[in-house]
């Protein structure tokens, strides 16, 4: 599992969500939209049998001017005001097989017709409402997730990584304005609020306020800049990683308040280059980069029983140690003991637990 990162402090909520703002909890339901073309397809269906069914016995029925028949145009005419429960009885069965039809065939039709248009009204009034406490029901228990803004190539394979280590999909919020985004992250079983990243309503609706960590990886360094400061403003304490393009970018990052940021073309470039140069090398940072096989890497705070103790006891080399934000490297003589609140990064072998969590 990832450690738990700093719940945030501020707990300011909205219970409306804003214009131009839309979040939506992964299943699968019928669209409102389409669930409403189903049930107008069957009340077509319903008039034109009822049409069928009068105009199969036109003759036995009278018009206001007292003449029998009908045509198609008085056959619709009396299927709708019939169905409707109009009936203004200008236009009438005369003989009781005509009537007899209209009591098993048309009444059954005019219920099945009444049917589909109130059922079609309720359906969608009590759908909304089941949407509405869902979301609110799904706002309060969030609390220390993770908000991943920006669904592209980057933040699908911050996902997947997540996903592989262990993080419940209920504890990722994807933040997107693209409809196409909401759509694969919601197949995936992921929850989404459909609007810019860079606004802090929307960030609101993801309850950036309390989550543990925030990663920003949109498809540009001014966006991700301006959704860092965003981000930062509304939870001071939650863990921010972010994504840039450019090397001047990164000191920029930072500066927004981003705890690390991830250099993806040099990052890329480095990788290619030790593929070329040292295939060994590269294959042996792709199995740390793996997760569930081979080698991993660790990321722990140390355990009481630890303290005090050197870190040649850990389960693993020992990369790092973290005291009070500041990384000690493995070969530093202030990282071979260990102190209360450290956090240390060895490599651990993939399928045995760490000697300590």
């Amino acid at each position: 599992m990832i450690p738990r990162g700093r719940r945030g402090a501020v707990q300011r909520r909205a219970d409306t969500v804003p214009a131009g703002v839309s979040i939506h909890l992964a299943r699968g339901e019928l669209r409102p939209l389409r669930l409403l073309a189903r049930r107008l397809v069957v009340a077509l269906a319903v008039i034109a049998m009822s049409v069928l069914a009068v105009l199969a016995q036109a003759d036995q029925y009278v018009d206001p001017t007292g003449e029998p028949g009908v045509g198609v145009l008085d056959a619709t005419y009396y299927v709708t005001v019939g169905l409707s429960t109009t009936g203004y009885g200008d236009i009438v069965p005369v003989t009781d097989a005509a009537r007899l039809t209209n009591s098993l065939v048309v009444t059954p039709l005019r219920v099945l017709f009444l049917l589909a248009l109130v059922g079609t009204t309720v359906e969608l009034l009590t759908k909304n409402s089941r949407e509405r406490l869902a979301v609110r029901r799904w706002e309060r228990r969030l609390a220390d997730h993770v908000v991943i803004c920006g669904y592209g190539t980057k933040g699908q394979g911050a996902v997947g990584a997540m996903l592989e280590r262990g993080v419940p999909r209920a504890q990722l919020v994807v933040v997107d304005p693209s409809p196409q985004a909401r759509e694969e992250a919601n197949a995936r079983g992921l929850h989404v609020v459909l609007g810019s990243a860079t606004r802090q309503d929307v960030l609101r609706q993801a309850r950036v306020e309390r989550a543990g960590r925030i990663v920003v990886c949109p498809d540009r360094d001014e966006t991700a800049v301006l959704v860092t400061l965003t981000a930062r403003e509304l939870n001071p304490l939650a863990v921010i990683a972010a994504t840039a393009r450019e090397r001047e970018n990164v000191s920029l990052l930072r500066r927004s308040g981003a705890d690390s940021v991830v250099l993806t073309s040099e990052s890329a470039g480095h990788l290619l280059e030790l593929a070329t140069e040292s295939p060994q090398l590269a294959r042996t940072v792709a199995d740390l980069l793996t997760t569930g096989s081979g080698m991993e890497l660790v990321d722990r705070e140390v355990s009481g029983d630890e303290v005090g103790r050197s870190s040649d006891g850990l389960d693993g080399p020992l990369l790092a140690v973290v005291r009070s934000g500041v990384v000690l490297r493995f070969d530093d003589p202030e990282a071979d003991r260990l102190l209360p609140g450290d956090r240390v990064v060895y490599v651990h072998l993939a399928g045995r637990e760490p000697s300590a969590s």
